[in-house]
């Protein structure tokens, strides 16, 4: 017997991981009925960047000689990339994910996965399977990370990002691309932008609340309106960026600061000139309201404020507000510094 769990051990352990991370994926998420597998209560998990989430999968009996294996869906090439798998008594970790997972095993049938500080390439559908010869069944859970969408572009202009350039300008200012499920529920929440902007799957929106004649007209319904899927390396647009909570502080410096003056009154305090993304994340998460106007880490200066008010700005909803890219020699504004936890 112990012979047997041994060559099972090493079966699974051994196990190719450049052939065994990627796959293709086979039959439909869940099946219509299943045997081993509890149906979950949630099949949506909700958290934010930083925290742990747990995605739950227990087996209600188990079968002989199994595995569990989990995965994330890849919808952007159309595979899925392996987590981890395990025979109930051994397991093996595969990926870029494969530090931060592990099976929380709070019992013999629980086979959920955990995910310790969790990052915005997180977000999306995983599976977890049970693979027992000609019984295979599994389930689909997705993850959601709490947050907020901003567009984004670049000091030269509008409409001068290709796709990849897009994906780096987002990197660049603490966020990633948006999905256009994360636009969406932007948009449902009073997102108005008529600038299009690249998502995370290589096509091109802009969120309307308010029609009107420069952006498509007065006749069009409200709505996400789509450019469709572009040419990555030839179109050119804004970015549309998803960041979510902060590991960290965003404050404001009081001063009549040039944009390098601005930057060394943070580095004075042991911090840096915040990005873009976190003074969204600090408005979102942490209710930062200031009227006055403080340079950014990428040259741009902007505001952020939770209650509208007419010294501020004027616009009845709350907002990151934005002076654009003034030139860096100004000495008329203070600093949005960023010190981590």
């Amino acid at each position: 017997m112990h012979r047997l769990l041994l060559l099972g051990c090493l079966w699974l352990l051994a196990a190719p991981p450049g052939s065994s991370i990627f796959q293709r994926p086979t039959g439909t998420p869940a099946p219509l009925h299943l045997q081993y597998l509890l149906e979950p209560l949630h099949p949506t998990v909700h958290t934010q960047r930083g925290a742990t989430a747990t995605l739950p999968c227990v087996l209600r009996a188990l079968p002989r000689n199994y595995r569990v294996k989990w995965s994330k869906v890849e919808p952007a090439n159309y595979g899925e990339n392996i987590i981890i798998i395990t025979n109930g008594l051994f397991h093996k970790n595969y990926g870029p994910l494969s530090p931060r997972v592990r099976l929380r095993h709070s019992h013999r049938y629980d086979a959920s996965l955990t995910i310790s500080d969790v990052a915005l390439e997180d977000e999306g559908r995983y599976r977890c399977q049970l693979v027992n010869g000609l019984e295979d069944e599994s389930i689909s859970l997705n993850l959601h990370l709490e947050g907020v969408v901003f567009p984004y572009q670049p000091s030269n202009g509008r409409y001068k990002f290709n796709y990849h350039e897009a994906k780096r300008a987002c990197e660049q200012q603490d966020s990633r691309l948006a999905t256009y499920q994360q636009l969406y529920k932007a948009w449902t929440e009073g997102l108005d932008w008529c600038n299009a902007g690249w998502i995370l799957d290589g096509t091109v929106h802009y969120p309307i609340i308010n029609s009107r004649e420069p952006c498509g007209g007065r006749l069009l319904l409200p709505g996400v309106r789509s450019y469709g899927a572009r040419d990555k390396q030839k179109d050119r647009f804004d970015a549309f960026c998803f960041t979510s909570a902060l590991q960290g502080q965003v404050y404001f410096i009081r001063g009549h600061l040039n944009f390098k003056e601005a930057a060394q009154a943070c580095r004075n305090q042991g911090a840096a000139l915040a990005k873009v993304g976190q003074l969204y994340s600090a408005w979102k998460f942490s209710q930062l309201d200031r009227c006055d106007g403080g340079w950014l880490a990428d040259g741009s200066v902007r505001y952020p404020i939770t209650t509208p008010r007419q010294r501020c700005g004027g616009l009845p909803e709350p907002g990151v507000r934005s002076f654009g890219f003034p030139s860096k020699e100004m000495r008329t504004y203070g600093s949005y510094c960023f010190v981590g936890k």
